[in-house]
């Protein structure tokens, strides 16, 4: 069945298309969604078969990081151990265009990780996901849609065309700059840039 495609408002996200992306997403079905940087990939935290199916889509792509898609830091504890000096950062720069990689928690699903011993974890400044966040209730697994080594779909209609029976629903809110996240690792004393991206690095530090 090809995936439905609802366009959605960006600042102002329809209430009732949330509502019907969060029924996909508990009923284990896999949800394309803007950020505050490339189109995500997510699926509900509770819902591991959904997992294969994003490894599936995923599987000849070097970008194959999962990622805790959370509304606050709060929410992380229960996944994620968070230093001191990492959540002084954190707390400082979101929501934001980043992505923290920090060690896992046990409670975090052993198909999640994939034989690492860390998570990421984002907090995108982001009304579409915020308002996801709230209705579903908790995290969602999301990663990037992958286009090459070196670039993501960033088009949601080549996005259906490309993936007809692998995603349910993708909301669309146009196109988007071939942006995604700059990464952080946290799990060192000091932080280290996996990747620079949107987020500004001179507010990590300052």
């Amino acid at each position: 069945m090809a995936a439905e495609i609802q366009k959605i408002f960006l600042e102002h996200p329809q209430q009732r298309l949330i509502r019907r992306a969060v029924d996909f997403l508990k009923q284990g079905r896999l949800l394309v969604y803007p950020t505050d940087t490339i189109y995500g990939l997510g699926a509900d935290v509770l819902h591991r078969e959904a997992f294969q199916r994003i490894f599936k889509i995923k599987e000849a792509s070097r970008h194959k990081l999962l990622t805790l898609i959370c509304p606050n830091l709060q929410d992380i504890a229960n996944w994620a151990i968070v230093p001191d000096h990492a959540y002084r950062i954190i707390r400082r720069v979101i929501p934001g265009p980043y992505t923290f990689i920090l060690t896992a928690t046990k409670q975090v699903p052993k198909i999640f990780l994939q034989k690492r011993k860390t998570i990421g974890v984002r907090f995108p400044d982001s009304a579409v996901v915020q308002s996801l966040l709230e209705h579903l209730g908790r995290p969602i697994i999301s990663s990037s849609v992958p286009q090459t080594d070196d670039g993501y779909f960033t088009d949601p209609e080549e996005i259906a065309r490309r993936f007809p029976n692998d995603i349910d629903l993708i909301l669309d809110a146009g196109v988007m700059f071939n942006q995604p996240s700059t990464v952080v690792d946290f799990t060192r004393s000091e932080p280290e840039i996996v990747r620079e991206g949107a987020g500004d690095i001179n507010a990590l530090y300052y």
